[in-house]
């Protein structure tokens, strides 16, 4: 049943966006009593019958083609992450059944060779991210960059809890003071989650993940509702870290491999600008911390 609301609201709400216009029909006029389309004019634009596109919007998915979902896509104009979407839940609607339970989520790791990879990029922050947006590995760098998320996850108290950007972005005040343009990052992480949760929906970490940001923040519930899904492939980052000050960073994630849904982030600065230099110091800061922790003395944080 769940699948079936994400199937519904989904298309409900890319529906709703869309006006006679901008999908190349006549507006005779009148007045509508929802916003965006109406079932019928997305049947039309899809090639299809009413009956049938009302039957796929109310969550029945039950053979459903490609190419039918191809149509759909067209008429509702959906980029790449909301045409892979919209298959995610109707695959995951026609394989699971009433009988079948979420599964325990598998334990992420990384091999040594990626670890030894991340080791060996002392000057570019670099972390492994599985689909919840749980920080797997990381290098030195890494680790310094995104210490407030860190912090945060010790101070929870549940052992072996991975920093997560979500549960930071949304449960921790220290995340609007790090994230300068705090609203652009929560909506697109939100955003990577949605379309995770259509790809993964028997996990059992992401659904209870979802559940507890859902009760305890209101602001990820409105997001959540939206229904808005976003590739993670590339983007920027303005941040405002407690050590170095501010930070514009632009990053690239790219796959691990087929099927483990890891990603390899690698966060970079422009060269020749204050955020390079405030980077350079980060990475010494962070080679300086370490050194001292390795020799049981006090760090440059402890210090000042």
């Amino acid at each position: 049943m769940e699948n079936q609301s994400d199937i519904r609201q989904f298309l409900a709400t890319r529906r709703a966006r869309l006006t006679p216009q901008q999908a190349g029909l006549p507006d005779f006029g009148g007045r509508r009593r929802v916003p965006g389309l109406r079932r019928g004019e997305v049947a039309l634009l899809a090639g299809m019958s009413t009956e049938y596109y009302v039957r796929l919007e109310r969550g029945n998915a039950k053979g459903v083609s490609e190419a039918v979902l191809d149509g759909i896509s067209r008429a509702l104009q959906l980029d790449d992450a909301e045409r892979t979407h919209l298959h995610d839940l109707v695959r995951a609607a026609n394989t699971m059944t009433s009988a079948q339970h979420r599964r325990p989520s598998k334990t992420q790791q990384v091999g040594p060779g990626i670890q030894q990879l991340l080791d060996a990029m002392t000057g570019v922050p670099a972390v492994v991210q599985n689909g919840r947006l749980d920080i797997v590995a990381a290098n030195q760098l890494g680790r310094a960059l995104f210490s407030e998320l860190y912090a945060q996850a010790s101070s929870t108290g549940r052992a072996g809890q991975p920093a997560n950007f979500m549960r930071f972005l949304f449960l921790s005040p220290a995340a609007r003071d790090m994230y300068i343009h705090w609203d652009d990052a929560a909506q697109q992480t939100v955003a990577m989650l949605r379309t995770e949760a259509g790809r993964a929906s028997e996990d059992r970490a992401l659904s209870a993940l979802v559940g507890e940001l859902s009760t305890r923040s209101e602001d990820f519930r409105v997001l959540w509702a939206s229904h808005d899904v976003r590739l993670h492939s590339t983007g920027n980052r303005n941040i405002h870290h407690p050590i170095v000050g501010d930070l514009e960073l632009n990053y690239q994630a790219m796959p691990l491999s087929p099927g483990n849904n890891l990603l390899f982030i690698a966060f970079t600065a422009q060269p020749g600008t204050p955020s390079h230099d405030n980077l350079q110091l980060l990475a010494s800061w962070a080679a300086t911390t370490n050194q001292a922790q390795a020799m049981g003395t006090p760090s440059p944080s402890d210090t000042r």
